[in-house]
């Protein structure tokens, strides 16, 4: 089975990221009120982007790795497919 870590965003320009093996139902249910508590509380989110792993172990931990960059990074990962690179932190 494979699993996903995916980005979403709203018209507000706020991101989430998750993790599941079924994005398009696990957007629906962000999108219906029946995800996290953050996107209960802002709707509309679209997918803007998404890597597939063979584990749900690897994609938990690329999504972890991700949630902690800095907006810029996870834009940046969202425009071209990879982050900016910071030289000084280890990605």
């Amino acid at each position: 089975m494979v699993h996903s870590v995916y980005i979403l965003k709203n018209t507000k320009n706020q991101v989430y990221i998750g993790s599941s093996n079924d994005v398009d139902k696990r957007v629906s249910r962000h999108n219906t009120g029946q995800g996290a508590e953050f996107t209960k509380r802002n709707k509309d989110f679209k997918l803007v982007y998404q890597e597939k792993y063979p584990t749900l172990i690897d994609a938990r931990k690329r999504e972890k790795q991700i949630k902690g960059w800095r907006r810029e990074k996870k834009e940046n990962l969202i425009k071209f497919g990879k982050p900016i690179v910071d030289k000084n932190k280890k990605v």
